[in-house]
């Protein structure tokens, strides 16, 4: 069984290679977040005191170029979610848990897994039915959000993503966004 700090080591070294490969394949248009290197120290940390560390994380994407948010935020929601079956898988593994609470982490894996296929399938779903230059859907509790790269979404085509994802989901709440294109 892999050591909890192997797993994170392979985690972070696996982050930085698909980062760098981005960064190198990319056309180098995008914005990206400023840094100060200046001698005012005081002011580099200005921004996150005060702040817990999800929320100083939630800053650092929104200082992301355009084209790099939504694949920051995936990269994100993808490895808490690894991170939480690499938890339940350990239960699962335990000698020492109960056969229900192996149960239980058993079915806790499937849902993270179906959940992330069916946000997997309405994001294809939505790109197949318009012209949007990319699509996020994240399920956070009891709502979906689905975020759309686009310059303007009419009110039909935000209904039919609504509809989309209620087809998918069932009877929950859905937020749907839009944001302009990078340029």
């Amino acid at each position: 069984m892999l050591k909890k700090q192997t797993i994170w080591l392979l985690t972070m070294l696996s982050l930085m290679i698909v980062l760098s490969v981005y960064y190198m394949t990319s056309d180098g248009s995008e914005d990206i977040a400023f840094i100060n290197e200046g001698s005012n120290d005081s002011q580099e940390t200005a921004g996150t005191d005060g702040l817990n560390e999800e929320e100083a994380d939630v800053n650092n994407i929104e200082n992301i170029g355009g084209d790099e948010l939504f694949a920051t935020i995936r990269m994100n929601l993808e490895d808490q979610r690894s991170m939480e079956k690499t938890r339940l898988e350990k239960i699962v593994a335990s000698s020492e848990a109960s056969t229900e609470e192996k149960n239980e982490a058993w079915e806790s894996i499937s849902a993270i897994e179906e959940l992330t296929t069916k946000e997997s399938i309405l994001e294809e779903s939505i790109l197949a039915s318009a012209k949007y230059e990319d699509v996020l859907v994240r399920k956070d509790g009891n709502a979906v959000h689905v975020h759309v790269k686009t310059e303007n979404l009419p009110e039909e085509e935000a209904i039919n993503i609504m509809q989309m994802v209620k087809d998918e989901f069932g009877e929950i709440t859905v937020d749907v966004n839009f944001g302009p294109t990078a340029s």
